[in-house]
């Protein structure tokens, strides 16, 4: 009993601690401008820009048809998509990790590589916004449909490789191909439109790099990037279903980078997530 009185004392002392604790916000830190130059990391960086870079590319354009699928859908030829639904997403992973090998080993044919298969996506989006091969190729009148079949997280991937790669190049052609995309699907689903439960948290993840990429969320709105993630990342909050762990964990990843940047101190973070949860 004694243990118990202590213990929810303790408790009570450390919650009216955090309440008079001055909020502090997160200072976001550039990858750009990062160096790593110590003996564990710096290796195994190195050999993904010799080795794995290639490799990916390999994989990207030969051995699969992952990015055959965007031409197609810039060719407009009526052709079928090839490969796996979620194919996309692993275009978007290679970008992004040439971004990063860019930053730490400059490279031209590897930039103008990464510049290519750019202009093959961006030729690919619809006039809508809208990107995804499989359904634009096979089903087009099966957008948004099935919430299991990766729209939403295809997408989220393609907004972390277009912040990076702007980052480090500082050419938009990418963002706002990005840009476009989140404008898009806010403008079907949030609060007061339809509704759309994610069973992957990722692309919340990815719509906080853009809003701390185009200046959403940090004093430079504009309509064009403000409306991107104004309630996307709310609905998807208090909508989604627990999934898998490592899901959840990456969603409240994105609640503390999101409400820290504001400076709301942490014990206000927590009881507006449980507010949301409960809701």
């Amino acid at each position: 009993m004694k243990q118990k009185l202590l213990t929810m004392l303790l408790l009570a002392s450390a919650s009216t601690t955090l309440a008079q604790n001055a909020a502090e916000k997160i200072e976001f830190v550039n990858f750009s401008k990062v160096n790593i130059t110590d003996n564990f990391w710096k290796p195994k960086i190195d050999k993904a820009a010799v080795v794995t870079i290639p490799v990916c590319i390999d994989q990207t354009e030969v051995k699969t048809p992952r990015i055959r699928n965007f031409e197609k859908v810039a060719r407009k030829k009526g052709e079928k998509h090839e490969g796996i639904f979620y194919d996309d997403s692993d275009v978007y992973k290679a970008l992004e990790a040439i971004a990063y090998s860019l930053k730490t080993h400059p490279n031209k044919s590897l930039e103008a590589k990464a510049d290519e298969w750019i202009d093959k996506i961006a030729a690919a989006q619809q006039p809508d916004g809208y990107l995804n091969t499989m359904y634009t190729l096979n089903e087009p009148q099966n957008r948004y449909t099935d919430m299991s079949m990766h729209e939403d997280y295809n997408c989220g991937h393609m907004i972390e490789a277009a912040v990076a790669y702007y980052n480090v190049t500082g050419k938009r052609k990418f963002l706002d191909v990005a840009i476009k995309w989140a404008n898009h699907f806010n403008g079907l689903f949030g609060p007061g439109k339809r509704d759309w439960v994610t069973g992957q948290r990722l692309y919340v993840d990815r719509l906080e790099r853009h809003c701390l990429c185009t200046g959403c969320c940090t004093g430079k709105r504009t309509k064009r990037n403000y409306r991107s993630c104004r309630t996307c990342y709310v609905h998807v909050y208090r909508r989604s279903r627990c999934g898998r762990n490592y899901r959840r964990c990456r969603l409240h990843e994105c609640h503390e980078n999101r409400l820290g940047r504001c400076g709301v101190p942490q014990h206000v973070h927590y009881r507006w997530h449980w507010q949301q949860r409960r809701q």
